[in-house]
């Protein structure tokens, strides 16, 4: 692959001459000198020898924007623009200035907190059959009113605005009007800004993230979906990697992964350092740590729900961006009155330019891997979605997922003589479809179909072609799903459904040199029923939410099981700014993650999808609950939520074991207790918050000595100190991370190998004996909104990862050399890693 730096530099100096464009842009649009009318007019009466004639009280309040110089007439016309005063001529030196009893108006509404504009606000003068809809750009205008005429301006979700007609006279530019957020005055209590503009924390103690109105994080300019999430307490990744999420002590393949009801079995790009979800169609995702609804069945550990846009598409809107590592576009349209289309597409531009995040992100992703830096990789994703209205009370959506990594490396030892070619490739194919019906006013249907498909290659070929390892992993899953919602009156709603679902793994590795070749194959099947009520009090400050599902397992007629599973979640206001909340549940699943050899596909993607099957690996189970308190009065938000969850069925194969434990497939559990704590405060310019999370996570193991010991993932203590600022259309992010280090298992000081039997082994001291020291990393980021043209929007911003380029030590682990000597293996975090992106919206 030929690449220069020189391509680099290019692309810096085009971004300084952007950034140079928006500097000069923002110069150009200073708004002109303000002036008392009355004064400026003495000036005139000066400047050209000429009297003006007016009611003193009509004129002396007016202010006016200093017109440029021109000629008289043009001025007395800039006049008349910004006031709407009658201006007569009675002779060459003498004018006459009155208030005209009608005048021509032109506003813009904005919402108060971001400044963004508000389409489709209710405009109505009062007293009058006039009224207006603003545009998509949030303007109405009005001509020959009475000038004393008041206006009402409404919008959901805003407070009503009445204003006088003669205030809005301001044509150049229009007037601005900011619209202050609705919030009811009711004992519930809803979080409305979470640590950014976003992020919504509901009633029942879920996260609700809405990417098209995301802020911004420290180190992230755009909305990264499984980026996000990591800044809610209780959940980070210990690899740094959005493909390796830890819920609350839980491993990643313990998280159900939804996208558009669709499971999903891959994640990310670049091996684990960037989401696979284009994030600018993706209209909301829910996070759920705990208390989730019967409907949702897997995910023993947390729940991260995605869903795309599914309002049709009234308008073509859509938008597009570049940045160091890719590039993007997304497109919404209507195809007719009851048929739509939306669709999104990314790739990498890895294979095409060395810039310093690609140069970063590869020396965290290939480290300790069989892969050399001279590779070609690129990635891809696109999404599709097609919208059919049948009518008013039925809906149909189709919606499609495809997700590419692909990696060719050739390389050649320094005497020429040898070579070795190797290929990896990850990708997952995803469809599915959705009816929703509403059959009446209390009761509506939504019928849920998918397929997914992952599938992880690899090829390698060493020695000149004399060996050859093969590898894969191949998952295929089809489900159905049917839910009925009957509300019972105006507090009381009763969900009930049924699920199937089938799941089909298979492994395969076959070596030719010494030979070697395995296949194994297995299918799941699950039927799941589950009913659910849901309560809401009068007033609004009880919520509860209970609900049983159970699911019956068959793997190949090896294992038939049943699972019982209670959820409860309770939500208390005791009054309208402290709230408590009560959650619990139990849940199951059958698929597992396992890493059978450091150098399993390379050494990148370690990780392989297997079933359980009632024998050498059970269902795993979990058990949870855990009780909060929330305090949220006007700027200021506190919470705490005090949690146990316990899983069982575990294997040593599925935690990630790096010691004699590895191999042996233990059969045990662990159990965690926790303290999550927040405090965000919040003004219309800022946010501040700090959160802190304690863990206690071990491992009950009862084959192995001792049987308890901490877990892998057992991050005793973990804060992150943060903030976002925002000055008119510019935002600023600064935040800091530090966690208390992982524990690992160190080689015995007496007795390191064990040479009893050959091949030789590393005798090891006792499990997780030892930590890593801790984890300190500083991000930040910045943006800058402005306007190209009347209905384009960009947005250029720039973030960098660890600004203090502290070296962090993720993972320590040890092996036998080819002289049976021990080695240690060290996998450090990113460096100094910055990115500067540019987007387009219209």
């Amino acid at each position: 692959m030929s690449k220069t730096h020189h391509s680099t530099i290019a692309y810096l100096f085009f971004y300084l001459l952007l950034l140079l464009y928006i500097t000069n842009g923002k110069a150009q649009e200073t708004p002109l000198q303000k002036k008392s009318l009355i004064v400026y007019i003495q000036e005139l009466e000066g400047l050209f020898n000429i009297k003006f004639s007016y009611v003193d009280e009509d004129i002396r309040p007016l202010e006016i924007r200093v017109p440029k110089s021109s000629p008289l007439a043009g001025i007395l016309a800039d006049i008349h623009d910004q006031t709407q005063l009658k201006i007569q001529k009675l002779s060459e030196r003498y004018y006459t200035l009155t208030k005209s009893a009608t005048v021509d108006i032109c506003a813009l509404v904005l919402d108060n907190f971001e400044k963004n504009t508000v389409p489709g606000a209710t405009v109505e003068v009062l007293g009058s059959s006039l009224a207006a809809i603003t545009d998509l750009n949030g303007r109405f205008a009005f001509q020959n009113i009475p000038r004393k005429a008041v206006l009402q301006i409404k919008h959901l979700g805003f407070k009503p605005l009445f204003l006088v007609a003669e205030d809005l006279v301001n044509h150049n530019p229009c007037t601005n009007i900011l619209l202050a957020q609705s919030f009811q005055q009711l004992d519930e209590v809803v979080v409305i800004q979470f640590l950014t503009t976003g992020i919504v924390k509901e009633t029942d103690g879920s996260i609700l993230i809405s990417p098209q109105d995301f802020g911004i994080l420290p180190g992230s300019v755009e909305p990264d979906v499984l980026q996000t999430v990591q800044a809610l307490p209780g959940i980070k990744s210990t690899d740094e990697t959005v493909s390796d999420i830890n819920i609350r002590g839980g491993t990643n393949d313990q998280n159900l992964i939804l996208w558009d009801g669709i499971k999903m079995y891959q994640s990310g790009h670049f091996f684990g350092l960037i989401s696979a979800f284009n994030p600018y169609l993706t209209d909301k995702i829910s996070i759920i740590k705990n208390g989730a609804s019967a409907a949702y069945g897997d995910g023993v550990s947390g729940i991260i729900d995605m869903r795309t846009k599914n309002e049709f598409p009234k308008v073509l809107s859509g938008g597009a961006g570049l940045n160091l590592i890719s590039g993007d576009v997304n497109l919404r349209f209507p195809i007719n009155e009851k048929l739509g289309f939306q669709f999104s597409a990314r790739r990498s531009i890895t294979d095409l330019l060395d810039t310093p995040t690609y140069e970063k992100f590869s020396v965290r992703a290939f480290q300790d891997t069989d892969v050399s830096r001279n590779n070609d990789f690129y990635f891809y994703d696109f999404t599709a979605k097609l919208f059919y209205d049948i009518n008013g009370r039925q809906k149909l959506r189709f919606s499609f997922l495809k997700i590419n990594n692909q990696l060719d490396y050739f390389e050649t030892s320094q005497e020429g003589s040898r070579s070795s070619e190797s290929n990896l490739n990850q990708s997952n194919l995803s469809f599915g479809g959705s009816l929703e019906s509403t059959c009446s006013n209390s009761f509506s249907t939504i019928i849920n179909a998918y397929y997914t498909h992952y599938d992880l290659d690899s090829r390698s070929v060493t020695a000149n072609g004399q060996q050859l390892l093969l590898q894969s992993n191949l998952v295929t899953e089809t489900g159905l799903k049917v839910n009925t919602t009957y509300s019972l009156g105006d507090s009381v709603d009763w969900l009930n459904g049924y699920q199937l679902t089938e799941t089909g793994i298979e492994n395969a590795t076959d070596v030719s040199q010494p030979p070697f070749k395995s296949d194994i194959t297995e299918v799941v099947r699950t039927h799941a029923f589950f009913s659910e009520l849901s309560y809401t009090a009068p007033r609004k400050n009880l919520e509860v939410r209970g609900g049983i599902r159970i699911n019956h397992f068959e793997n190949l007629g090896t294992f038939n099981q049943f699972t019982l599973e209670p959820r409860l979640n309770l939500n208390y206001a005791i009054n309208k700014d402290f709230n408590a909340e009560l959650q619990g549940e139990f849940k199951s699943q059958a698929t597992n993650q396992i890493i059978d050899l450091e150098q399993n596909f390379l050494g990148i993607e370690k990780r392989r999808w297997i079933l359980s099957d009632g024998n050498q690996l059970p269902l795993t189970k979990s058990k949870q609950g855990s009780l909060g308190f929330n305090f949220d009065r006007k700027n200021l938000y506190i919470g705490v939520e005090g949690f146990y969850k316990e899983v069982n069925g575990i294997s040593t194969r599925t935690q990630g074991f790096q010691n004699e434990g590895q191999f042996t497939g233990e059969i045990g559990k662990y159990a965690v207790k926790g303290l999550e704590f927040l405090i965000n405060k919040k003004t219309v310019d800022y946010s501040l918050w700090f959160s802190y999370a304690f863990n206690e996570n071990n491992y009950v193991f009862e084959q192995i000595i001792p049987s308890k010991f901490p877990n892998n993932l057992d991050i005793r203590h973990t804060f992150t100190l943060a903030g976002t600022y925002t000055y008119n259309h510019f935002k600023l992010s600064l935040g800091i991370n530090y966690r208390t280090g992982k524990p690992y298992t160190k080689p015995s000081e007496t007795n390191p190998i064990e040479t009893t039997f050959v091949p030789y082994t590393i005798n090891y001291a006792v499990p997780n004996g030892s930590r890593l020291p801790e984890y300190i990393r500083a991000d930040a980021s910045a943006s800058y909104a402005f306007t190209i043209g009347r209905n384009i929007k960009a947005t250029a911003g720039i973030s960098v990862l660890n600004l203090t380029n502290r070296e962090n030590i993720l993972n320590t682990y040890y092996r036998l050399d080819s002289n049976d000597q021990i080695e240690t293996i060290e996998n450090s975090s990113l460096g100094l890693t910055p990115n500067l992106s540019f987007r387009v919206r219209f």
